[in-house]
């Protein structure tokens, strides 16, 4: 796992995880049998990480804003759902679907190990959702986001959520090029999490405490602790409550959902977008989907658009 994100780099480059369509049943990727592999030798040490380090984020960032670009000739509002495993990200999402529902064109990318067990649920809402496994990888990266897009009908989504996977380390650190980040903080973990995880939490636009239906139950999670230990991050970053079971609260959640989306129609996409990011050469390290391969053509005019398999 730690090969992925580059926490124990060792003498090959952190490999990438697999990225499978619905419709394929889980086999055992190249990069998960290598990652194994490679786990097992010593990491480098001192500038050679560095440099390993540098060029892998600088790849990402590279996929991240043309993913971006993408999403904004789409005029798709992007956000990356961030938590600890189990902190109820799929479950809010099917609540948050049932609610939108008839209101709001929603898609949905699935991010976990192994398995399709969350796009299946989130599919179950009449929702298209592409399920990304990632092997060994313990976060989703630009890369693999950029090549779910591919599955997904981008005309006919304007919410676009991204369930990474559960981890509050090294999802904080690739940009997926998404527009938000929604952090979930159970009240199942401690309220010290802001404290332990302060990447994670400083990168957050929204930070949600999930399963507050629970706090009667719970008598060692105290809110005021965690909006404290999240304020001396600095940051003034908003936090509401949700829950979805026993009670349902999803009105604050629903409400900044509906103002980020009135932000992104003020700014409607344009031609000019839809073809600057067309014109977009693929990030550094990508190779498409077979059967979904960006299809450039020339015109007379001399400008590359893309053909009907592009995004």
């Amino acid at each position: 796992m730690c090969n992925d994100c580059g926490c124990a780099l060792s003498g090959e480059e952190p490999l990438a995880a697999s990225m499978r369509p619905a419709s394929v049943s889980p086999v055992p990727s190249e990069a998960s049998v290598q990652s194994d592999r490679v786990h097992a030798e010593p990491p480098l040490q001192g500038a050679q990480t560095v440099q390993v380090l540098q060029r892998l984020l600088a790849a990402n960032d590279e996929a991240a804003a043309h993913n971006r670009a993408h999403l904004d000739a789409h005029g798709i509002l992007a956000v990356n759902l961030m938590s600890s495993p189990g902190a109820g990200k799929t479950a809010l999402l099917e609540a948050t679907i049932d609610a939108l529902a008839g209101r709001v064109r929603i898609g949905v990318i699935e991010g976990d190990l192994e398995t399709e067990n969350d796009a299946v649920r989130i599919r179950a809402h009449g929702v298209p959702a592409v399920q990304i496994t990632t092997g060994t990888a313990c976060h989703l990266d630009a890369h693999l986001v950029h090549r779910a897009l591919h599955h997904l009908p981008l005309d006919d989504i304007e919410l676009l959520f991204i369930e990474n996977v559960g981890n509050l380390v090294c999802p904080a650190a690739f940009e997926l090029g998404t527009h938000r980040n929604v952090v979930l903080l159970s009240v199942t973990e401690g309220d010290d999490k802001p404290s332990k995880y302060p990447v994670m939490f400083r990168a957050a636009d929204l930070v949600m405490l999930s399963k507050t239906d629970l706090l009667p139950l719970l008598e060692d999670f105290e809110p005021r602790r965690a909006e404290a230990a999240l304020r001396a991050l600095g940051r003034d970053t908003p936090l509401i409550r949700t829950a979805v079971r026993r009670e349902v609260t999803l009105d604050p959640w629903l409400a900044w959902l509906e103002s980020a989306l009135s932000a992104r129609r003020v700014q409607p996409s344009t031609a000019e977008q839809v073809r600057s990011a067309q014109q977009l050469p693929h990030p550094q390290g990508f190779h498409p989907v077979p059967g979904h391969e960006h299809v450039h053509h020339r015109h007379d005019s001399g400008r590359h658009t893309h053909g009907a398999s592009e995004l």
